[in-house]
């Protein structure tokens, strides 16, 4: 008889433990490093904003959850997934095998590339020859911080990382910089379409490296999480499908940024 009552007991705690840990995705956690525009940046209300921001908001209200942004530095990010501070990273974060080894990926959210911004009139160019002996900025754990590093530090170059992407900008503006190396189309609509980046353009040619650099952004996610992926794919394919991602784009970009 006290044989059974345990079993009953033991699987009485089985079910209860199931049901405690059953996933629950009528709330979405979103990590985001808002210093990234147009995809993700702050308001003169102190309110999220971007074409990511935009994305997450509607991928939530496809699967009728609540969405929920959690301000992260962009190299914690990865850490704090896994830590569970949130459910997915939704903030320009390229799907690169590197970062796949440790977390799964949504499908496609775009493709943009990678550029270097100097000075008008510096002649620098994006490779380690016209480099050499300047000091470079990058955003750290950024695909961009793992491409200066392995192409150009050890030939002269010294790449400084920094917590986020404004910080980069004031060291370049402030002359600590010679260079700043970052998303292209991010510098060009958050940086050198504004009045602070008026002295300043995208130097030499676009960089390609797909096991660095990537082939688009997604959502990072848990591996674990299978049915959240599942879901948020389907909301993805919807969205694209529908037109309502270029109804999206269209507020930031007078191009698609979706790419190939």
């Amino acid at each position: 008889m006290k044989k059974l009552i345990a079993a009953v007991a033991i699987a009485a705690c089985a079910v209860s433990a199931g049901v405690a840990y059953a996933k629950d995705w009528s709330t979405i956690r979103f990590g985001v490093d808002a210093s990234y525009p147009p995809f993700e940046s702050k308001g003169a209300d102190g309110k999220l904003k971007g074409f990511d921001i935009d994305l997450g908001n509607e991928i939530c209200k496809r699967l009728n959850a609540k969405c929920v942004w959690v301000e992260n530095d962009f190299d914690g990010m990865i850490p704090a997934l896994k830590a569970k501070k949130f459910d997915g990273v939704l903030s320009s974060m390229s799907m690169t095998p590197q970062r796949e080894k440790e977390i799964a990926f949504s499908s496609k959210l775009f493709n943009t590339p990678t550029a270097l911004v100097a000075k008008k009139g510096s002649k620098l160019l994006p490779t380690a020859e016209s480099l050499k002996g300047k000091t470079v900025g990058v955003e750290q754990g950024t695909i961009q911080e793992t491409y200066a590093k392995e192409r150009w530090a050890s030939q002269g170059v010294k790449v400084q990382p920094y917590q986020n992407q404004d910080q980069v900008y004031q060291d370049l503006l402030s002359g600590r910089l010679d260079a700043a190396l970052q998303d292209k189309v991010q510098a060009e609509i958050g940086f050198l379409k504004t009045p602070r980046g008026a002295g300043y353009q995208i130097v030499g040619n676009d960089l390609n490296d797909p096991k660095t650099l990537g082939e688009g952004a997604g959502i990072g996610l848990r591996k674990e999480d299978t049915d959240l992926k599942k879901k948020i794919d389907g909301a993805i394919a919807d969205i694209r499908k529908d037109g309502t991602y270029e109804k999206i784009e269209k507020k930031y970009f007078d191009f698609d940024v979706y790419g190939k």
